[in-house]
């Protein structure tokens, strides 16, 4: 690929970050927008453990040309380059957007959470299409997938679900299924776990130690996000397959599930809402409806222009 098309990648991938740092918009949903999903998801299905093993195994013999040869050769049949152009962009547009929406929480918390519900309210709306409640099994997967997001929701909004290193581990397992999932943000299901505060103070509390050359105050939300991701790498690599597998084999049943879903999941912006505005008055309902309407709209015209795609 020419250095042009290496820096649309790039782009793409930022796209898909900005849109994963904000609940209610799916990174899946961009990358179908953008061309780029089906190679996406069949450059994650090639990543090998055994063959990464092997990589590891000539990078002693680096120094023989042939070597180097077969080490780039095995590099690009994995899409291994791809991949870390499109991650490049996309951990860039993160790391921005994170620190954008720390900011607004911590300044404007009723509006950001009437933001995100205006997001995920229109995203269940849009998907509406693709559920089907047409058999016991599709309307049990419905209940348990709208009781689950709903007490979870709850749960996580009330302390439940304690900020450890092995909680956040599993945060990015599950967050991390919603990249190959159009429709479905990977923002939303921190956020139901109650995880998402704590995913963006981290980075701006990185970003700012980093910026201050205060590298001391660095080392916890370094440790978060590095724990987190880890997660997310095994979940790309085991849950993401077991979500492509029930969706080739239980279609229906798991995209009514994954819409539940997020159904439920809306009990967790509501309740932020409600904590940031204990006395309505006409003019704070007035603002929180604009806000959830703007919210929507982003959804809405992001829909509007991909109408013709598949999910």
């Amino acid at each position: 690929m020419a250095g042009r098309d290496w820096l649309a990648v790039y782009l793409k991938g930022a796209a898909m970050g900005a849109a994963d740092a904000v609940p209610g918009v799916s990174g899946g949903t961009i990358a179908l927008i953008t061309g780029i999903y089906e190679r996406l998801v069949g450059a994650i299905a090639a990543l090998d453990p055994v063959d990464a093993l092997g990589l590891l195994a000539l990078v002693p013999q680096l120094g023989s040309a042939d070597a180097r040869e077969e080490f780039w050769t095995s590099l690009v049949e994995m899409d291994v380059p791809f991949l870390a152009i499109l991650g490049g962009g996309l951990i860039t547009a993160v790391v921005t957007v994170a620190n954008v929406v720390h900011v607004a929480i911590a300044d404007f918390p009723g509006l950001t959470f009437a933001f995100f519900f205006g997001l995920i309210a229109a995203s269940v709306v849009v998907l509406l299409s693709e559920v089907e409640l047409d058999t016991p099994g599709r309307i049990a997967a419905a209940v348990v997938g709208f009781v689950l997001a709903f007490v979870l929701s709850a749960q996580a909004q009330t302390g439940a679900l304690p900020e450890v290193l092995p909680v956040v581990f599993l945060a990015g397992a599950v967050a991390i299924c919603a990249m190959v999932l159009p429709g479905v943000s990977g923002s939303l299901l921190l956020l139901t776990l109650g995880m998402y505060d704590t995913m963006t103070s981290a980075v701006s509390t990185t970003t700012d130690a980093v910026l201050g050359g205060d590298f001391g105050a660095a080392v916890d939300p370094v440790t978060t996000l590095v724990v987190f991701t880890a997660g997310a790498g095994v979940g790309i690599l085991s849950f993401a397959r077991v979500v492509e597998w029930a969706l080739d084999h239980y279609r229906a049943a798991t995209l009514t599930f994954l819409v539940a879903l997020m159904a439920g999941a809306l009990r967790a912006p509501a309740i932020q809402v409600s904590d940031a505005n204990p006395e309505w008055t006409a003019a704070s309902a007035g603002v929180v409806l604009v806000a959830a309407l703007l919210g929507a709209g982003v959804v809405l015209v992001l829909d509007a222009t991909t109408d013709d795609l598949d999910y």
